[in-house]
């Protein structure tokens, strides 16, 4: 069953984040990731949404996304977010 993770991410430090950018997209493909959505200005239906940025991630199983995100190489590069960026992650499941 397919996965995603939802980001609410607030950027504190651009320059910084771009660091975080440019090594994002070999890792994700190395697990199989699908990047659906990067968007700083979403439509907000409903309540509050105060973040710079949202990202929704696609992966085909919730073990090859919860392998992306814990590998070495993904928390090596997930110190620079820590450093620029403010997030809020989650993995939801896929519905069948």
């Amino acid at each position: 069953m397919a996965s995603y993770f939802i980001a609410q991410v607030s950027i504190q430090d651009r320059e910084a984040y771009q660091a975080y950018e440019q090594g994002f997209m070999a890792i994700l493909d190395q697990y199989g990731g699908q990047l659906v959505s990067v968007d700083e200005q979403p439509l907000v239906l409903e309540g509050n949404w105060g973040c710079t940025r949202t990202v929704l991630l696609k992966f085909e199983t919730a073990e090859a996304g919860e392998a992306w995100y814990r590998s070495d190489a993904y928390q090596t590069l997930a110190q620079v977010r820590f450093q620029s960026a403010k997030s809020n992650i989650v993995m939801v499941q896929g519905f069948v």
